[in-house]
């Protein structure tokens, strides 16, 4: 198989140049499984996503391809160009301030409504007019007469690309973090492919991600008519994997990761070679107990937990230094967690305001 590679525009520079990102397509001649958008880099820092996807399309030429696939690194070029000195700033746009990846559509579909109306069409045909309303939803909001932000419509143009898949994919990155998966909760048996330790099941509630953006209107749909008495499986999954930390590249951990993702397309059928996952111990939390902790004080950080390793109650998490308050029992405060917690993520600086989120971590974690 070959990839072939064209640009999609997505906006204009204040200067009249185009806005382009670049997009690699497999079409399938007689597609058999699902198809595939995985995208990478939304946020400006996180890169590493782009050497898994590379490491990807490398295996992917040694496989037989049973379905469409489009891959889109580097998907955020004002983000990943939004430098300052030595670091990148592209978490949040700089004209509007949000985040890149709370840019998505809402659609907010009237399911019952919808329903109500398609209600005789067959699964399959179903299917394809959700999927064309989604997709026309899309379209119509990158047309509005009143136009669109810059970063809703880089977004929304992603966006349209991904409804068209059957399988979705976000690759991202933390600050200072360990490897983990956000997984919806119908889709939970998923988290036992990938090359990932960590997994987060997320309800059916739109916070504005990709992943959300696919799945929700979905998943709120197959639920409305399983209380009208009829069952249908969500016919999409989508994921977002977190794939360590930002500011950084590692191609051969970068292949581990690629590994995952063909186990689970192999799963899935979208390619003939049969591939069994890792083997590993993966645990999980519901997301309503990932918890953010918030630095109860101004100062500098020596962060003592490590991300990925279980942390038991009243074990160090962070040393706050206060040189201003030399010579007294303040000048170092010690901070610890109430309750066992496995670290996730930490912030990237050492610097901190008070209210800075120190740590997000799991707790309530059970093996999967």
């Amino acid at each position: 198989m070959s990839f072939t590679q064209l640009l999609l525009k997505i906006g204009e520079l204040a200067t009249g140049q185009d806005l382009t990102i670049p997009i690699f397509n497999y079409e399938c001649e007689s597609a058999t499984a699902p198809s595939v958008y995985i995208q990478a880099n939304v946020h400006g820092a996180e890169v590493q996503g782009n050497a898994v996807i590379y490491q990807l399309m490398k295996l992917l030429e040694q496989c037989t391809v049973c379905g469409d696939i489009t891959l889109v690194p580097l998907a955020n070029p004002l983000g990943i160009n939004q430098k300052s000195g030595e670091f990148t700033l592209g978490r949040f746009d700089p004209i509007t301030g949000v985040n890149w990846n709370r840019e998505y559509l809402d659609h907010g579909v009237d399911v019952a409504a919808w329903y109500q109306a398609h209600d005789s069409l067959s699964d399959a045909d179903l299917i394809a007019q959700y999927r064309a309303m989604l997709v026309a939803g899309c379209y119509t909001r990158l047309n509005s007469e009143w136009g669109i932000t810059t970063g809703h419509q880089q977004a929304v143009n992603l966006q349209v690309m991904a409804h068209q898949a059957d399988i979705v994919l976000d690759l991202h990155t933390g600050p200072k973090s360990c490897k983990h998966l956000y997984c919806p909760e119908y889709d939970a048996k998923a988290a036992s492919f990938f090359s990932i330790p960590y997994t987060l099941y997320i309800p059916n509630d739109f916070g504005g991600a990709m992943d959300e953006s696919i799945f929700c209107p979905w998943w709120q749909l197959t639920e409305h008519m399983k209380s009208a008495g009829r069952d249908l499986k969500v016919p999409v999954a989508a994921f977002t994997l977190e794939l360590g930390s930002q500011e950084k590249i590692n191609l051969e951990d970068a292949l581990v990761d690629a590994k995952g993702i063909l186990a689970y397309l192999s799963d899935r059928g979208v390619i003939e070679q049969n591939l069994v996952p890792v083997k590993m111990k993966r645990y999980a939390c519901y997301l309503k107990d990932y918890k953010k902790y918030h630095s109860p004080l101004g100062g500098m950080v020596e962060y003592l937990a490590k991300v990925g390793e279980p942390l038991k109650a009243g074990a160090p998490l962070a040393n706050i230094l206060r040189l201003d308050l030399y010579d007294t029992d303040k000048a170092l405060t010690l901070l610890s967690l109430s309750q066992d917690c496995v670290p996730i993520l930490h912030f990237a600086s050492a610097s901190v305001y008070q209210g800075t989120e120190l740590y997000k971590v799991m707790t309530k974690v059970f093996e999967i």
